[in-house]
């Protein structure tokens, strides 16, 4: 029979507190406190250094600048003669470059040779007239066939061998 009571008293109790507890609100009341600005703690002192007045006076310059300058010229005409060639075994360059001038005629030539095998060499002249050049050619063009040295390696594993079902 206690046992009858107890459950009933549980039930009672879940019944009871079933509902939410009603409480009654709280209204918050604010009281704003005065506001008082603090005494200043710092007091800028008074300046003790005075910045001196500058010892330096930027000089006055000791040139004169020219009013005009006109390059001067000499009323020779010129004269020159100058060659080079160059032969190297190791790289296969092999050119060379000669030329003269006396006053406006101006000779000259310059040769190469050229990676099919052949030479070029062009001579030129001007007479002060606009510049005229003759270029030939020495041999005859080379064209080998191409072989790449280059042979790739055979692979480092052999393909796997065909199964059949």
């Amino acid at each position: 029979m206690s046992l009858k009571v107890a459950v009933l008293a549980c039930v009672a109790v879940v019944a009871l507190c079933d509902k939410a507890p009603v409480h009654k609100p709280l209204i918050p009341v604010y009281t704003p406190r005065p506001y008082h600005a603090p005494e200043p703690a710092y007091h800028a002192p008074e300046p003790a250094y005075h910045a001196p007045e500058p010892a330096y006076h930027a000089p006055e310059p000791a040139y004169h600048a020219p009013s005009h300058y006109e390059p001067e010229y000499p009323d020779v005409p010129p004269k020159y003669n100058y060659n080079y060639g160059v032969a190297d075994g190791y790289s296969g360059a092999n050119f060379g470059h000669s030329e003269s001038r006396d006053g406006y005629k101006t000779e000259g030539s310059y040769s190469v040779d050229l990676p099919d095998g052949r030479k070029q060499t062009v001579k030129y002249v001007d007479n002060g007239d606009g510049l005229v050049a003759e270029v030939s050619y020495e041999g005859e063009a080379q064209y080998p066939e191409h072989i790449p040295a280059y042979k790739p390696a055979p692979p480092a594993y052999a393909p796997p061998p065909p199964t059949y079902a």
